[in-house]
């Protein structure tokens, strides 16, 4: 995540330096090229880096993640607020070596999470609780995560000749 947004900085600065060392063009084309230079930088949809923020954060991009949600068999509430903490949990505990995210379901209505499924260890838990604890927006954290370590495959017997 660090670097991705690290490559993103990296090729906003250049296509500002190139527009700057071009002064004596027309300002449209300076223009062009920076809205080109934007255009091919990826954007995420919907995910919470750090340059997006509530304020920009669209009602169409709220129904995409209760769609994603509800796909998942997870729950937001009807406000704004609980679609982007949902966006920014769900984008914490992915970028978080710590918390498997495709085993955590999460709820979020009315400012308050709800973890549910089943992670490895007692450690991974508690990181999935402290992500949304720790996250701007959320009232309270309801865990009902489950610690089951993953079943390890046994041997099959070998057949005697």
């Amino acid at each position: 995540m660090k670097l991705r947004t690290l490559a993103i900085c990296l090729a906003l600065m250049i296509a500002g330096i190139s527009a700057c060392e071009n002064m004596n063009t027309n300002s449209n084309a300076n223009a062009n090229q920076n809205a080109n230079a934007n255009a091919a930088t990826p954007m995420a949809t919907a995910t919470a880096s750090p340059e997006r923020t509530r304020a920009n954060y669209s009602e169409k991009e709220a129904q995409e993640e209760r769609e994603k949600a509800k796909a998942n068999s997870e729950t937001i509430g009807d406000t704004l607020d609980d679609a982007w903490i949902h966006t920014k949990i769900v984008a914490k505990l992915i970028a978080n070596s710590t918390t498997p995210e495709r085993k955590i379901n999460v709820d979020v209505v009315k400012n308050v999470v709800t973890l549910r499924g089943t992670v490895d260890t007692a450690e991974e838990k508690a990181a999935a609780e402290k992500t949304a604890k720790d996250t701007d927006g959320v009232t309270k954290v309801v865990n009902q995560l489950k610690v089951a370590p993953a079943a390890k495959a046994t041997p099959k017997p070998k057949a005697k000749p």
